[in-house]
């Protein structure tokens, strides 16, 4: 679909006010057609439905006990008012397979801050629906629903909030719908399991709002453990219809050999960092979302720290579009966005120093999805074919096509440095043994990694940076040779036809 079109239908389509958020800058409402849910919870059964088993607010404990003594595929309604576990770090109820959770109006399980876990055990397809769960106090990177990433959960209708760690965990198979993720003190959800696949992964249609509050760049700096949801080597995932906004960090952030995401029709907002982060990793699909007011933060804190680094608000980092990686496309498109008033566009980047095996790789002892032993990306084999290529996660076949990019400097509130587009890298130095020194890896993603823009719509003063940060181009000269990026592009800066 044109980009134009396309952006007249999604704006036209707002409407329905914001709801309220302590931590919530200005910005526009949402479309109509996405989540909102925190405000208005859709309500859950009145009554016990047939065969349930009855959980007593009144009774401290009641729920996990009760699911201790009942078989599997148990259906349990837990009645209006305030539920708490037992008195102990460790009194989380473990449900058996089958097991069914259904909130009456009005009910919420409450950890007091003191339990650490709401939901925990290795049990598949179990289903929570209708549930406020709060205040519980799982430690940093762990989760407070479904604590060990079992298979099959499904998290309907749910809200999640006000406890540390993360709301949620995630398992293969999992669904989570028409919840509300608010004000955890790390992740709305952290998408991770230590063992086995995580794939076939939903989520849609969520409110994911006001999460990391506790605001852990700031407590161990350069973590890169913030953000709404944070996905970790996921193999398929469909992130759809969700509204995420004003979340400390980046709104969603997919770290680390994750493969075949579609992430469509979401409005990503307000954020504090990124809109969306796609780092290396594989395969995926960005379109149809609207994204705007995101990365005014930290994009504004780099700035006046003199950084000359384009940091965008959707920022692909060593990551791109792979054959031999099985997903249900081979590159990185990226289309029908609306991207308004951001901190900068789109970067695309690639660090030279970091590569399987290399003490540069942040995510050490991880190797490429196309290298299985990472002792062999050494000398004297890394230099040569297959594993020059291989080790290396690549920021190649990224097409982006058909988006409307909008900048009103006047409403982001800066003058310099949030104008960018960028395709670059850095020159590569470390280690001293690494085949991709010097300006290799830069001259690669620019003009032989079949990356490209084209048939987008600019409106605004941009500018673009390419091959390093020292380069910032004009639209003609992003156009001109060597680059030609952007063919069957419009562009319209302040004051121009």
């Amino acid at each position: 679909m044109p980009a134009a079109p396309l952006a007249l239908a999604l704006l036209a389509a707002t409407g329905c006010e914001r709801a309220p958020d302590a931590r919530a800058k200005p910005s526009a409402a949402p479309p109509t057609s996405v989540a909102r849910v925190c405000a208005k919870p859709a309500a859950g059964p009145a009554k016990a439905p047939a065969g349930a088993v009855t959980v007593d607010p009144a009774v401290a404990g009641d729920l996990a006990a009760k699911t201790r003594n009942s078989p599997p595929h148990t259906t349990f309604w837990l009645r209006p008012g305030r539920h708490t576990l037992g008195p102990g770090r460790y009194a989380q109820a473990v449900p058996k397979e089958g097991n069914s959770y259904l909130g009456a109006p009005g009910a919420v399980l409450d950890g007091r801050g003191t339990n650490q876990y709401a939901f925990g055990g290795t049990a598949r397809d179990v289903a929570i629906r209708h549930l406020t769960v709060q205040k519980f106090v799982a430690p940093h990177d762990e989760g407070v629903v479904n604590h060990d990433s079992a298979d099959g959960w499904v998290i309907e209708h749910a809200t999640i909030q006000d406890n540390s760690g993360a709301g949620l965990m995630a398992g293969a198979g999992q669904r989570v719908r028409a919840s509300c993720l608010r004000g955890n003190g790390q992740y709305g959800m952290n998408a991770y399991k230590a063992v086995g696949r995580l794939g076939d992964l939903v989520v849609e249609g969520n409110e994911i709002t006001g999460n990391n509050t506790g605001d852990w760049e700031r407590r161990r700096p350069g973590c890169g453990c913030t953000g709404g949801v944070k996905f970790w080597a996921v193999d398929g995932a469909d992130v759809r219809g969700n509204w995420v906004h004003d979340n400390r960090g980046p709104g969603l952030w997919a770290d680390t050999n994750n493969n075949d995401f579609r992430i469509e029709g979401n409005v990503l907002e307000a954020n504090d960092g990124a809109a969306l982060i796609y780092e290396t990793s594989y395969n995926a699909v960005i379109r149809k979302n609207t994204i705007r007011r995101n990365n005014w933060v930290e994009g504004r804190r780099h700035a006046e720290r003199g950084d000359t680094f384009p940091f965008g608000t959707v920022y692909l980092s060593e990551s791109g579009g792979e054959p031999r990686v099985r997903a249900r496309t081979d590159e990185i498109e990226v289309y029908g966005n609306v991207l308004e008033n951001n901190w900068s566009g789109i970067t695309l980047w690639e660090n030279a120093d970091r590569f399987c095996n290399s003490p540069a790789n942040t995510s050490s002892g991880v190797c490429t999805l196309l290298v299985e032993d990472t002792d062999r990306c050494a000398q004297p084999a890394i230099a040569t074919a297959p594993l020059y290529a291989d080790c290396r996660w690549k920021t190649q076949r990224v097409d982006i096509h058909d988006n409307r990019f909008v900048l009103d400097k006047s409403v982001v509130g800066c003058t310099v440095k949030c104008d960018r587009m960028a395709l670059l890298a850095n020159y590569g130095t470390y280690p001293h043994w690494s085949p991709y020194r010097g300006e290799r890896v830069a001259e690669a993603i620019t003009r032989e990694q079949h990356n490209r823009w084209r048939d987008n719509v600019y409106l605004g003063p941009w500018k673009f940076v390419a091959h390093d940060p020292s380069r910032v181009l004009d639209f003609g000269q992003w156009r001109d040779a060597p680059y030609r990026q952007d063919a069957g592009s419009t562009f319209r800066a302040p004051g121009g036809g």
